[in-house]
């Protein structure tokens, strides 16, 4: 049975009834998520007990995500040669290391130093467990980006819940509390995960900078880029504009945003896109939710709107991290893991930049302005995916992306990897 006619059959049935090791690797990918949205609750505390400024606790974002960034563009070079599984292993190692580093650490820099370390291991663990999951998923493809997004979600929403009940003892608590449970995870992932196939062919270190010569990964990208530098405006600066709640009571906010998050990505997205298709429910989604930026934006000065319009954004947020990411696997014309690390690279940019800008831009001239540049990103993301909508269109219909390049030779090669080779081989 070909690949592509194993996961139609495959599509119908549930993506919640997996293998043991699919689950394995999802537990992993809600802790690994978690990290995100831990230290949205401690960030005033932090810039309290340490003297830090503003800017230097943006870092802790900036720092986190742009080297994860930058280390996809290698994830695919070590796993095809490690293999799937140590490549999990390896990523999960360095963050149970520096996750605990940062917790023992005393400083301000100290932390964002080792939460640069940390955003390596998430590199190494976050492209591969997506490629593992869309391999060993017993639900077909959607089904497996239904679960690698719940994960997502579930990570995102317990990641402020945890940092503030661990944060109301000491700042320190929720560094090491992600540190001990990815040390859970990683022991799960050792047993439970059985060895993956060396890829047939190794990935050279340069195919994901060589995969934005194709259009529609370039241009969907992007659009992550633009979409992220709004997603991550709002998470690394507006717990400094929701008044004197504590840690506690910060991390419930985000628990109700990050609870959104994981309803609207498994349940919500799939139904819109169902109903209206991948482009349109995007376009409307990406409206909304500049719309809602913009309302933190105008009444930045007023805690209960931030905090309301932050919630809310769960639903845009999470029916984007779906679509996006199944628009981008969907129509690139490269092997899967090579699109994931391409689309992670630049999406991850815009989250890593946008906290260290919002930061600037208040401090040049007010709280209202992040936000409404961040309004604007996003708003510019609908026109950005409006250039690849027949694609989109193209996919929804279940048609296979055909390779952008000249070379017959290279061309039929794509083509190979797709159906066989790779870490996410679907036989």
């Amino acid at each position: 049975m070909s690949a592509h006619a194993h996961h139609d059959s495959a599509a119908t049935g549930s993506p919640f009834r997996q293998p043991k090791a699919v689950w394995a690797v999802a537990f992993a990918c809600v802790i690994s998520f978690m990290g995100i949205g831990l230290v949205d609750p401690i960030l005033p505390s932090l810039r309290e007990q340490l003297g830090a400024t503003t800017d230097q606790i943006s870092l802790l974002f900036t720092s986190y995500l742009v080297v994860t960034a930058v280390a996809m563009l290698v994830t695919g070079w070590v796993s095809s040669r490690l293999g799937a599984k140590r490549t999990l292993i390896a990523g999960l190692v360095l963050i149970v290391i520096f996750a605990a580093a940062a917790g023992a650490s005393g400083s301000i820099d100290g932390i964002v130093g080792f939460r640069a370390g940390w955003g390596l291991g998430n590199a190494l663990f976050i492209a591969t467990s997506l490629a593992v999951i869309v391999g060993s998923a017993s639900g077909g493809f959607a089904g497996a980006i239904i679960l690698y997004e719940t994960a997502l979600g579930i990570g995102i929403a317990l990641g402020p819940l945890v940092g503030g009940e661990l944060g109301s003892i000491s700042w320190r608590g929720p560094f090491f509390g992600v540190s001990v449970l990815m040390a859970i995870a990683l022991v799960a992932t050792v047993f439970l995960l059985p060895t993956q196939p060396t890829p047939a062919r190794r990935e050279r270190i340069t195919e994901p900078i060589r995969a934005l010569r194709h259009r529609s990964l370039a241009t969907t990208s992007v659009v992550g880029l633009l979409y992220n530098w709004g997603f991550f405006t709002l998470l690394g600066y507006s717990p400094f504009l929701m008044g004197d709640l504590s840690p506690q009571q910060l991390g419930l906010v985000f628990c109700g945003w990050g609870i959104l998050v994981a309803a609207f990505a498994v349940w919500g997205a799939p139904w819109l896109k169902a109903r209206f298709g991948t482009a349109r429910t995007l376009y409307g989604n990406f409206v909304l939710m500049a719309a809602d930026l913009a309302v933190i934006g105008i009444w930045s000065d007023r805690p209960t709107v931030i905090i309301v319009a932050v919630i809310v954004a769960g639903i845009f947020i999470g029916v984007n991290n779906t679509l996006v990411t199944t628009a981008v696997m969907s129509i690139a014309p490269v092997e899967r893991p090579v699109a994931s690390a391409t689309y992670g690279f630049v999406r991850f940019i815009g989250g890593g930049l946008a906290p260290f800008f919002a930061a600037k831009l208040v401090t040049a001239f007010n709280t209202h302005v992040p936000f409404l540049l961040g309004a604007g990103t996003v708003l510019l993301a609908a026109i950005v995916l409006a250039t690849v909508h027949r694609a989109l269109a193209a996919a929804d219909r279940g048609e296979t992306p055909q390779p952008e390049l000249d070379d017959l030779d290279t061309a039929e090669r794509v083509e190979a990897d797709r159906v066989g080779a790779g870490i996410g081989n679907t036989d």
